[in-house]
């Protein structure tokens, strides 16, 4: 008589016992759940949110064009400093008065973007210089307001007390300064400093002052939320641990506290650089940023502001640009947060 086993086995597989098939799919669960940093569900967060891949890709392709602004001005044929309406191969780029001949800004093949009124310089190329001055000049503001009020804020929230107290008032006395009436005030000081006032600022002095003045009012904002946040997480038991097992300050600082605030760094980094970007707008708008003929963003919206009666589509190829990038990287930002927290996702 043949047993059932043989008689299984002969034809088939033997079949598996259910518990034992169920206790196996989940150790293979736990072992990939295991093998997932925070990075890794963080990144697997940020991919499944559509707005934010759209977004980072938005803002990938800006930086980009801009850092490789001198090859497609070479490419394109044209730079933003040459006045194309004084050239013999352009003498009908612009009319009587000053204004471009062409449709919509005069733009044509030669001049995707138009041409400037009164100069007759290439839009396109400015547009293009001017992104490139104005991100790295805000990347560059950024790092630092962060790097500052990264360790301003941990000083006063670690420390407690009289540390705190003297850091708050600092913090809450720079805070009082009115900044955009400041960045006009004083811009003129700084460059007074060192150049004669009858002589031409250079380009690079003038970005230099820009950089302290608008770091000077900068990291304010960020050092109160680091500070917030060291106050709430100095008092949590694997803090208490560290300072037991005799950890330096140093030490519990950078292996305990830094890694549980990046978050709120990340995000409020990824809100302070369109801010500056559009201070530096301002401050060129205003006649105290970068002079001429130095391509940016706000100068040609000064420009833009004196002929959009006569010429609209000069301010609207810098105005939807500006638009595009700011938003962009503010939902960028909302999505870093979702990301890192999905309990405030939306």
């Amino acid at each position: 008589m043949t047993s059932p086993t043989k008689a299984e086995g002969s034809g088939s597989a033997v079949a598996l016992d259910p518990e034992l098939e169920t206790a196996t799919e989940v150790a293979k669960g736990e072992k990939k759940l295991e093998g997932r940093s925070p990075g890794q569900l963080m990144w697997q967060r940020f991919k499944r949110d559509r707005t934010g891949v759209v977004s980072a890709c938005v803002v990938i392709f800006f930086f980009a064009i801009a850092a490789l602004a001198p090859v497609i001005s070479s490419l394109y044929g044209k730079d933003p400093y040459t006045l194309y309406a004084q050239e013999p191969d352009y003498p009908f780029l612009l009319d009587d008065f000053a204004m471009p001949t062409g449709s919509f800004g005069g733009m044509s093949g030669d001049f995707w973007f138009g041409v400037e009124p009164k100069l007759g310089r290439d839009v396109f190329t400015m547009l293009l210089y001017g992104m490139r001055t104005s991100l790295y000049m805000a990347v560059i503001v950024t790092l630092f307001s962060v790097i500052t009020g990264v360790l301003i804020g941990m000083v006063g929230g670690y420390f407690g007390g009289r540390v705190d107290y003297w850091v708050g008032r600092i913090t809450d006395f720079f805070l009082g300064f009115p900044q955009q009436l400041f960045f006009i005030a004083f811009m003129p000081v700084v460059t007074a400093l060192f150049v004669d006032p009858r002589d031409e600022t250079p380009t690079f002095l003038r970005a230099v002052a820009i950089i302290l003045v608008m770091w000077f009012l900068g990291w304010m904002g960020l050092a109160r939320l680091v500070r917030s946040s060291v106050l709430s997480l100095r008092e949590r038991e694997f803090v208490e641990a560290a300072k037991v097992s005799g950890a330096s300050p140093w030490r519990i600082v950078r292996k305990e506290i830094l890694p549980n605030i990046v978050t709120p760094i990340l995000v409020q980094g990824t809100y302070i650089l369109p801010s500056t970007i559009l201070s530096i707008a301002f401050l060129s708008f205003v006649g105290v940023g970068f002079p001429e003929p130095t391509p940016d963003w706000g100068r040609m919206f000064a420009v833009g502001a004196d002929v959009y009666e006569q010429d609209p589509m000069f301010m609207f190829f810098p105005g939807v640009a500006m638009v595009v990038f700011v938003l962009c990287f503010n939902l960028l930002g909302d999505s870093v947060r979702d990301a890192f927290d999905p309990k405030t996702g939306r």
